[in-house]
């Protein structure tokens, strides 16, 4: 006799397992000489790839489909998480999940607990929000938009992930800030060692 999933949770785990092989699989390039933190070779970026998508699939998968809003970067092994979440248990949760995937060598919490819930208008209005965001960021000749993530929250913006420059975190701050409908800004990028 065979053992079969629900047909509900298995097509929701089958991304994640697909993500997981994919991931396991590239997880042994370049694993040569340790490379200075100043320099980015398309080694150490496949490697952090490769962390990202686990870390993400371990989040899916272990908070019932929760922690699948979250942020996720990586640098060097470093992982960035950023978004709101529900709880400030479910925080702890998600750090403690990435913390526990092979490869990452510190996680930085930048997740921010909700304030209260979102109504479908909050969140339409929020989805809103971070697309003008992130689009301003796109067309600014001073941001690199593939480095900064946007999350919102009731007209709460967080920027996050890895800058070249301090002049590049104010700058991205400065130009979330001007958008309509941004209530206020919380820059949580770092900046790239």
């Amino acid at each position: 006799m065979t053992a079969t999933a629900h047909p509900r949770r298995a097509g929701r785990l089958a991304p994640v397992a697909a993500a997981v092989l994919v991931a396991a699989a590239l997880a042994g390039c370049n694993r040569g000489a340790p490379s200075d933190d100043k320099t980015e070779t398309a080694g150490n970026a496949l490697d952090d790839s490769v962390i990202t998508t686990k870390v993400k699939a371990s989040l899916v998968a272990q908070t019932d489909g929760k922690g699948g809003s979250t942020s996720v970067e990586t640098r060097h092994g470093n992982v960035l998480l950023s978004g709101f979440v529900d709880s400030q248990a479910q925080a702890d949760k998600e750090v403690q999940l990435a913390r526990g995937v092979d490869g990452v060598k510190s996680v930085d919490n930048k997740l921010m607990v909700k304030d209260g819930r979102s109504t479908a208008g909050n969140q339409l209005d929020d989805s809103v929000v971070t697309v003008k965001v992130k689009s301003a960021l796109m067309t600014d000749d001073r941001t690199r938009t593939d480095q900064i993530s946007v999350n919102t929250d009731k007209g709460v913006v967080q920027l996050s992930g890895y800058v070249g420059s301090a002049d590049e975190q104010a700058h991205a701050a400065e130009v979330a800030r001007n958008v309509e409908g941004v209530r206020s800004v919380v820059n949580d990028t770092t900046l790239k060692k």
